[in-house]
Formats: C-alpha cells, sequence, structure tokens
C-alpha cells in the first residue's frame, strides 16, 4: 500500500448519524467468469462467493461483495498488517491470475471507506442520490453501486444502520464535505 494520505481526520456526529472513514483496509477487486474461477475464491477465502445480484458474504475478517456478474469487490472488516495484505493478495494471484482464472487488482488506495451508523443515515444519502433504499435497508449484506451528490460510489449495508460506503480518494474530500453539510440539515 502507498503511504495513506487522507483528506478525511475525523469523525464526524450528528443528531442520530455518526460518520467515520475507517483506517486503510485491505481491498482486492476480483474478475472472472467461469465457475472454476468462483469456487476458487470460496476456497481460497472461505467464503461462498456471492452470485446473486447485489448481495455480499462474509466471515469474521472478510467480506465479499457481488459487483457484477463477473466481478467482486474483497476487503477485510480490520486493518491488517502489511505482511498479511501481501501473503492474501499473493495467494489469491497464484491461485487465479498466474493460472488465468480471472484477475486480482489490489486496490487498496483507489478506495476510502466512509462509516455511516444511526438512524437517519438512509434520509442523509436519500438527499443526495437517485437509489431508492426502501428495500436495501431492510437487507442485511445488501450491495449497490450508485451515485452520491454525482459521485460513484459502493454502499455495503453491514447491519441495521450500520452501512459502509467506499468511494474514489479522488473524490473523497468532496464526498465528505457534502455528507457533513448536509447532515447538519436532517
Amino acid at each position: 500500500m502507498l503511504n495513506f494520505n487522507t483528506p478525511i481526520t475525523d469523525t464526524k456526529e450528528y443528531s442520530e448519524i455518526k460518520l467515520s472513514e475507517i483506517e486503510p483496509i485491505f481491498k482486492i477487486n476480483l474478475r472472472g467468469k467461469n465457475r472454476d474461477f468462483i469456487t476458487k475464491i470460496g476456497k481460497e477465502l472461505s467464503i461462498i462467493t456471492p452470485v446473486d445480484p447485489n448481495t455480499s458474504s462474509s466471515n469474521e475478517k472478510l467480506n465479499l461483495l457481488w459487483l457484477s456478474p463477473d466481478e467482486w469487490f474483497l476487503y477485510s472488516n480490520d486493518k491488517l498488517d502489511i505482511k498479511d495484505a501481501n501473503s492474501l493478495e499473493d495467494k489469491l494471484f497464484n491461485e487465479i491470475s498466474k493460472v488465468k482464472l480471472g484477475s486480482v487488482t489490489n486496490v487498496s488506495d483507489h478506495w476510502i471507506m466512509i462509516n455511516l451508523k444511526g438512524t437517519k443515515i438512509f434520509e442523509l444519502l436519500s438527499a443526495g442520490c437517485p437509489f431508492n433504499f426502501n428495500n436495501f435497508k431492510k437487507s442485511k449484506g445488501a450491495v449497490t453501486q450508485t451515485l452520491l451528490n454525482h459521485i460513484d460510489i459502493i454502499i455495503h449495508n453491514k447491519n441495521i444502520n450500520d452501512l459502509n460506503l467506499f468511494v474514489r480518494r479522488s473524490f473523497s474530500s468532496h464526498l465528505w464535505s457534502w455528507m457533513n453539510d448536509s447532515a447538519r440539515f436532517i
């Protein structure tokens, strides 16, 4: 991972909304199409690979999000030390990319993860997002890719009123400012 430098330096709490950037965690983009690829991911990570649209699977250390019929996003629950992160990436690369089953790309430095907690987080998101959250907020493990204030994001519904939002590093400062400004009025 690169030297981590983020414009988001604090946690913000508003009436029934808490926003915080999570320290750099391990993130990998996985792409592949055939059944052997899907089986290999599950076996290497000890996770059942989600094959239904907008779903996820997890274990105590990792989360695997379905992004498209041939794309998944893997991220850790906690900060991994660099040795463990490199070991996992090498293991996936050797078992998938090297044998031409698919691709393994480390995107840890590309995405910022912001955790949103509270009973009004969906009101905040709805203020700048075209996505209808009615079913999403009731579905633990649901995943969506959408726009928030004209910025591409990935949202993972970890639990009731507990979301992880992924935004590209280059847009993180702008989105963070918008969420803080909007949260004040909700």
